[in-house]
């Protein structure tokens, strides 16, 4: 699932006796095209794939329509939402509503159409299904029983986000959606705390300034970018630090629509050692350990919980050489 979904108002609520149908090999073969409509090529049997649009229905493929028209039917999350879009692109075909509710139950049921000989499309609400969807369950036990399965790339909300926001992007890491609630959410972050490339998630914009506030106090003030409405008319992409970017949207409230937030790797292994410990000497002289290191972890966007723990060793030594051995903190 990507999180930029097409709104689902004016939408059909989609058959979702589709999903409990009894299963007829047979039927399943016909697969036939209402009366004056072309017929495209038929997909050859197994799973396929499908990329949607993010936001701008004209990023669909030439070679997804073609599939989409031409498959026994289309997996999809919300039938609703993909319902609107079929219609939008003039494809007819049934709608199984395949998600992380109903996977389990349903999974047996999608392999046994494509065993039978149906070609089935999967896609989800919007973007490139298995990214942050049960999906990749699918593909694999597809695979462990020997069937075909290909997948037709095009719009990613991840992709998208990574490119615009001008961070590095050589090495980058999709970690989804955080924990809901603060303990846990500042707990995950931690646990990626010391990954030395950009970071990828997924946030709803009712939660996105605490993430930022959680995500500033754990990673320091690391670069980010907050996109938004991504390929659609009021795209946005607001840069700055985390510390920065999570008191912007504490003030100004929650942005329209679901985000992809994208922040930039830390102060690699060496880079600038001798200089944090020096901001950190000057600190030291008129901070407690603890703000000293909040203060440079913000200015460095090196973790605050590494830079508190370099502060602590500096303030031993310093006072072991001068023999006062006094901690501030």
């Amino acid at each position: 699932m990507n999180p930029q979904h097409p709104p689902i108002d004016d939408v059909d609520a989609g058959d979702d006796t589709f999903e409990d149908a009894p299963f007829d090999p047979e039927a399943a073969q016909d697969g036939a095209e209402p009366s004056g409509t072309a017929s495209p090529r038929k997909p050859p049997p197994g799973l396929h794939v499908v990329a949607t649009p993010i936001g701008n229905a004209g990023d669909i493929t030439l070679r997804a329509l073609e599939t989409l028209k031409g498959v026994d039917a289309i997996a999809c999350e919300d039938t609703r939402v993909t319902a609107r879009l079929m219609t939008r692109y003039q494809v007819r075909k049934p709608l199984l509503a395949y998600h992380e509710h109903n996977a389990a139950r349903m999974r047996p049921q999608l392999l046994a159409r494509m065993a039978a000989g149906q070609a089935i499309a999967l896609v989800s609400d919007a973007g490139t299904p298995l990214i942050s969807d049960p999906g990749y369950k699918l593909v694999r036990e597809a695979r462990e029983q020997g069937l075909f399965v290909t997948h037709l790339p095009g719009a990613s909300a991840t992709l998208t986000a990574l490119v615009l926001a001008g961070l590095p992007s050589d090495r980058f890491m999709f970690i989804g959606f955080l924990p809901s609630k603060a303990g846990a959410r500042r707990a995950a972050l931690e646990e990626v705390a010391g990954v030395r490339t950009t970071l990828v998630l997924f946030e709803s914009a009712q939660r996105l300034a605490d993430l930022l506030a959680d995500a500033a106090q754990v990673l320091g003030g690391r670069e980010v970018a907050v996109a938004r409405e991504l390929t659609k008319l009021f795209e946005e992409v607001r840069r700055g630090t985390l510390p920065d970017l999570a008191a912007h949207y504490a003030e100004a409230g929650p942005p329209k629509g679901e985000v992809v937030v994208v922040i930039g790797p830390p102060v690699a292994a060496g880079e600038e050692a001798v200089d944090i410990d020096g901001l950190l000497r000057t600190a030291l002289r008129t901070l407690s350990i603890r703000d000293a290191a909040a203060t440079v972890a913000e200015a460095s966007g090196a973790p605050r919980k590494q830079i508190y723990q370099r502060a602590l060793a500096l303030s031993k030594d310093d006072g072991a050489k001068d023999g006062t051995g006094d901690d501030q903190g």
